[in-house]
C-alpha cells in the first residue's frame, strides 16, 4: 500500500535541508494562535514531533514496510515508504540508526518496472545468493483506488537486492517476476507482498520444507476483498517463478465479522495482510494462524463510492484445502489491530532470538510489528504540513502473541468478538483466547529507565474529576494506572472514568472508558486551540470497543475485570494500550504552553484508581541525528 494509491492524495512540498538550519523563531505558546498555515516553513518542526518514535528527518513517512534482521550483523531494519522507502536499523529496539543520512531513501520508483512509484514490499533475509532479497510492487500507472476501474498492468511484483548492507537495494534487470493478478479477475487492487515460510502451508500443500510463499493484497470489484497467495515454484534460488495458489482469503463487499463492531469491516479491498503463526510466548511458525490487515470501506453498503475509511485489523483462524484444491482460510477471531482511525498499514516481522535486539534482551522469537500513524487522515487534510516540515509517524513497535485470560461463563464472553473460547472448566468459568500485544519490552523498559523524572500520584476513590497534585513538565512522558469498577458499574450508562491529560487553562483531552456502549474514548473535542484557527486539524473522538469481563474473584464471588492504563505521550503522538489486548491511538494539537496538567476522570458514579505512576523525558530514538 501506498499513499498515492488512494484517489485523494495532496502533495505537499517540503524541504530536504536539515530542519535544524532552516526553522525560523517558534511561534508564542503563550497567546492564541494564528492561522498556522501563514507561518513560515518549518517554524513548526519541534512542536507536535515526537522523540521516542520513528519517523524520518522531514517529509512524510508513508507506511511501514520491507523489514528484516539482517544475517550478517544481526541488526534489525525497519522500512518505511519514505521517497520510496528509507529506513532505520536497530540493535535494541529503543535506539535507531539512518540508513542513509538525511532518511534518503533505500530504493525508489524510475527503474524500467517501476516508472511511477514504489509500493510496500518484504524481504527474504536469505534470499539471492544468501543475500537479503526485496520483493516489491512497482507500479505503472495512476492512480489506483477501489472505487475506480482497475487498469491491466498497473501493479505488478519486482526483485531487488540489498547493496551496501542495505543502504540500496539494486532492482534486477529482468522483468517482474509476478507480471499480472491472476487471470480474469476484475480486480481491485494487487500490491504490498508479504513473503514468508510455513511449516503449516507446507503440510497442507505437500511442498518441500522451507518453501516461500507470498500474500498479496487486493479484492474483486463487486465482490469483495481478497489475499492472493503464490508459492516458490521448486525452491527456485532465484526467485523468479511464483505460482499462483488461489485465493487464499476472500470475503463478501463491505461485510464485518461482527454487526457488534468488534472488528471493523472487511470493506471492499484488502491492503497490507502479513501472514504469521503465534504460540503463547510470541512467534511460532507451528502455532496459530494470524494475519493483520488492511480493509478499505465505505458507508455505502454495496455501491462503491470514493471514501477513506479504513480499519487496521488482526485475524486468526484456520484453513483447509477446498473441494478444487485451494488452501481457504476461514477466521475464528478478529479485532482492531490499533482502533486509531488514523493508524493503519501495520508490517511486521519475525524477530529471532538469534537478532542483536533479541540477543540483549533474552527474548525468545517475536513477531514485532510496526503501524503507521498517519499525520493528515490519509492525504485528505490540509494540515499544515509545510510549517511542520514532517508529515506522519510509526507508533511504537509491538510484540504479538496468543493471550489466554479466564472469565466468568457468561452472556458477556460468549458472544462472537475479538475472542474465542478456548476452554470450558465446567465450574462457571471459561478461558478465553484473543490476540496479545504489548509494547515490545525493550521499548518499554528503555521508556521507563530513561527518564529525567519519576514520581507517583496516589490514587483513590473518587466520584468527580480532579487534577492531580504533580504533573509532567513536558509532553514527553508515559504513565500507567488501574480502575477497578463496583460490579453495579456494568448497568450505569452514566458512568465515565479515565484521565484528562494535556489540560489547561484553554485545552484538554480527556480518556475515558464508559460502560454504556462498553467503549475507550479518546475526546479531543477542547484539544486544540488552533483547531479554531487553522484547517486541517482535526478534534474528531477516538472510539474502540473494549470488553471488561466478569472475572473470579475468590470464594465463588466475581468482579468487572481491572482496567490497567498504559498511555504514552511523545509530542502530539498519544498512544493508549490496556490490558495486553486493546490500543488506540492518536494526534493531540495542544497549543498552549500551560497544557500540560493532568488529572482524574469522572462522572456519574463513583470509581477506585490506582497510582498514576509518571515516567517523564522518554529517549531520544535518534541519537546520531542530535549529535
Amino acid at each position: 500500500m501506498n499513499l498515492i494509491a488512494s484517489t485523494v492524495y495532496l502533495a505537499v512540498v517540503v524541504s530536504a535541508a536539515d530542519p535544524l538550519t532552516t526553522r525560523l523563531s517558534s511561534p508564542d505558546y503563550t497567546s492564541a494562535p494564528p492561522n498556522l498555515s501563514t507561518l513560515a516553513n518549518s517554524s513548526l518542526y519541534d512542536t507536535w514531533r515526537p522523540k521516542a518514535h520513528i519517523l524520518p528527518v522531514y517529509g512524510a513517512i508513508g507506511d511501514p514496510c520491507m523489514h528484516y534482521t539482517d544475517p550478517a550483523t544481526g541488526l534489525f531494519h525497519v522500512g518505511y515508504g519514505h521517497e520510496g522507502a528509507s529506513g532505520a536499523t536497530t540493535s535494541d529496539l529503543v535506539t535507531y540508526t539512518d540508513i542513509n543520512p538525511n532518511s534518503a531513501p533505500f530504493i525508489r520508483e524510475g527503474g524500467i518496472n517501476d516508472p511511477v512509484a514504489v509500493f510496500d514490499g518484504s524481504v527474504i533475509e536469505k534470499g539471492i545468493n544468501g543475500t537479503p532479497t526485496l520483493l516489491y510492487t512497482s507500479v505503472n500507472y495512476l492512480p489506483i483506488q477501489w472505487t475506480v476501474k482497475y487498469t491491466k498492468g498497473s501493479e505488478t511484483q519486482s526483485l531487488a537486492i540489498a547493496t551496501d548492507g542495505g543502504r540500496n537495494f539494486s532492482k534486477l534487470e529482468h522483468g517482474p517476476v509476478i507480471p499480472s493478478p491472476p487471470f480474469a479477475l476484475n480486480i481491485t487492487g494487487f500490491r504490498d507482498p508479504f513473503v514468508f515460510q510455513s511449516p503449516i502451508f507446507d503440510n497442507i500443500l505437500h511442498t518441500s520444507n522451507g518453501t516461500w510463499y507470498v500474500a498479496i493484497s487486493g479484492g474483486i470489484h463487486s465482490e469483495g476483498p481478497s489475499v492472493f497467495l503464490y508459492s516458490q515454484y521448486e525452491q527456485d534460488p532465484n526467485f523468479e517463478t511464483w505460482e499462483y495458489l488461489g485465493q487464499w482469503w476472500h470475503e463478501d463487499a463491505n461485510s464485518t465479522w461482527t454487526e457488534e463492531g468488534w472488528a471493523g469491516r472487511w470493506g471492499f479491498n484488502f491492503e497490507v495482510a502479513n501472514l504469521f503463526a503465534l504460540d503463547g510466548e510470541g512467534y511460532n511458525p507451528h502455532g496459530e494462524i494470524f494475519t493483520t490487515i488492511g480493509a478499505e470501506w465505505s458507508y455505502a453498503p454495496i455501491v462503491p463510492q470514493v471514501s477513506d475509511e479504513r480499519d487496521m485489523l488482526w485475524v486468526a483462524g484456520t484453513q483447509k484445502l477446498s473441494e478444487n484444491g485451494k488452501l481457504e482460510f476461514e477466521p475464528t477471531m478478529a479485532g482492531f489491530l490499533d482502533c486509531g482511525r488514523s493508524a493503519y498499514a501495520a508490517a511486521g516481522k519475525e524477530v529471532r532470538e538469534s537478532s542483536l535486539p533479541s540477543q540483549t534482551s533474552g527474548a525468545p522469537d517475536r513477531f514485532i510489528t510496526y503501524v503507521w500513524l498517519t499525520g493528515n487522515f490519509y492525504g485528505t487534510l490540509d494540515f499544515p504540513t509545510a510549517q511542520q516540515n514532517w508529515s506522519g509517524s510509526l507508533l511504537l513497535p509491538r510484540e504479538l502473541s496468543v493471550g489466554y485470560f479466564d472469565v466468568v461463563d457468561n452472556a458477556l464472553s460468549r458472544e462472537k468478538g475479538s475472542w474465542r473460547i478456548e476452554a470450558e472448566h465446567g465450574n462457571g468459568t471459561l478461558t478465553l483466547a484473543t490476540l496479545h500485544q504489548e509494547i515490545a519490552r525493550e521499548t518499554l523498559g528503555a521508556l521507563k529507565s530513561n527518564t529525567t523524572t519519576h514520581f507517583i500520584q496516589p490514587g483513590g476513590t473518587f466520584s468527580s474529576s480532579r487534577s492531580l497534585n504533580r504533573s509532567p513538565n513536558s509532553t514527553h512522558y508515559i504513565l500507567t494506572t488501574t480502575l477497578n469498577f463496583s460490579p453495579s458499574a456494568r448497568n450505569n450508562s452514566a458512568l465515565k472514568a479515565g484521565l484528562s491529560i494535556f489540560s489547561g487553562s484553554h485545552e484538554s483531552t480527556t480518556i475515558y472508558y464508559q460502560f454504556s456502549n462498553e467503549s475507550l474514548v479518546i475526546d479531543r473535542s477542547n484539544s486544540s486551540a488552533a483547531a479554531n484557527t487553522t484547517l486541517g486539524i482535526t478534534t474528531n473522538p477516538e472510539v474502540g470497543k473494549l470488553r471488561l469481563f466478569d472475572v473470579p474473584n475468590g470464594s465463588n464471588g466475581t468482579a468487572i475485570e481491572t482496567l490497567e492504563f498504559t498511555i504514552v505521550v511523545d509530542g502530539g503522538v498519544v498512544e493508549v494500550h490496556v490490558n495486553g489486548r486493546f490500543a488506540i491511538s492518536t494526534w493531540v494539537w495542544s497549543w498552549f504552553e500551560d497544557s500540560r496538567d493532568v488529572g482524574i476522570f469522572v462522572e456519574g458514579g463513583e470509581v477506585e484508581f490506582g497510582d498514576v505512576i509518571f515516567w517523564e523525558g522518554l529517549v531520544d530514538a535518534w541519537p546520531e541525528r542530535s549529535a
